[in-house]
């Protein structure tokens, strides 16, 4: 009871950190978006720094957007603009800073962003290492869980569900599971995920940079008439990949056992769908972190064999 109070306190938490800031389209006089007439993206009002692209300072000038109370985007800082509320203030001016002040000394703002998505795993890596353990566990315990199946296969009634339950529940303290773990980092991923989405929009300085021949602020959707289109077609081939093999690889026999041995596929072609519509830089991003994932799997899948 009380594990359950926590999760709602924390989903409650980020509903309400996810709900004090959203970026803003740059609309026209007649209420419709301004687009980069060169990369065809779809402008933000409420940028955090100044364009460096003089094109694109011509259109927020003609919009009526006053960028010049705006900082440069290499000079921004934390406390730039003031207090915008939870969401922006804590989690994506502080993101926007990193990124700007890496990219400085790399020059490049898109491989600062991969870089940083890298360091952010690299914290997390003893909760995600967990995660990737109970994978190794539940094969572990998969003779025992095959043995409750079998057991209760035929019996629907309450009793009976209740009595599964319970067996399954010592097999998991038995074998030292915890079914939940893998969503913890989930949990804290998920406002990640939207800080460098809004990040991305809000800073011209990573929208507007080019890196591996991909318009870091144009979605792929826009992107396949360019004449890079390739480039943004392997984009999504390999957010489809690294993302299908890293629920693979997280699959586990709780996913099985709940019917959901067929949501690895159904969730790549959801991610795929949502890659056609996102920032290449935030494609990049996912792509990193998916990397990242499979190879923290790899290791601790050798490491078990190694010890064994």
């Amino acid at each position: 009871m009380k594990k359950q109070k926590k999760w709602k306190v924390l989903v409650i938490v980020l509903m309400l950190l996810l709900t004090t800031g959203c970026t803003t389209t740059l609309m026209d006089k007649d209420k419709n978006p301004v687009k980069n007439p060169e990369t065809g993206q779809s402008l933000t009002k409420n940028i955090l720094c100044q364009p460096t692209d003089e094109e694109t300072r011509k259109i927020y000038e003609a919009n009526d957007v006053d960028i010049d109370k705006l900082p440069a985007c290499t000079n921004f800082k934390v406390t730039s603009g003031g207090y915008e509320g939870l969401w922006t203030s804590i989690f994506v001016k502080p993101l926007a800073f990193v990124i700007l002040w890496l990219g400085k000394y790399i020059k490049s703002f898109g491989g600062s962003l991969i870089i940083f998505s890298i360091l952010i795993r690299l914290v997390a890596y003893p909760i995600t290492k967990k995660t990737a353990l109970q994978s190794e566990l539940l094969k572990k315990a998969q003779p025992d869980i095959d043995k409750i199946e079998k057991k209760y296969a035929n019996k629907t009634d309450t009793d009976s569900m209740m009595r599964k339950s319970q067996e399954m529940t010592l097999v998991y303290k038995k074998y030292n599971i915890s079914p939940l773990s893998g969503c913890v980092y989930a949990f804290l991923q998920l406002p990640l995920f939207f800080a460098f989405l809004e990040a991305i929009n809000r800073v011209p300085a990573i929208f507007e940079e080019k890196m591996l021949l991909l318009q870091l602020g144009t979605t792929p959707m826009i992107g396949f008439s360019s004449s890079s289109w390739y480039m943004y077609a392997l984009l999504i081939l390999l957010i489809g990949a690294s993302t299908f093999f890293s629920f693979k690889l997280n699959a586990t026999a709780t996913s099985n056992e709940m019917g959901m041995k067929h949501m690895s596929k159904i969730m790549t072609g959801i991610i795929i769908l949502m890659g056609l519509f996102m920032p290449s830089a935030l494609g990049l991003y996912w792509i990193t972190t998916n990397l990242f994932t499979i190879v923290q799997n790899l290791i601790v899948k050798r490491s078990k064999i190694v010890n064994e």
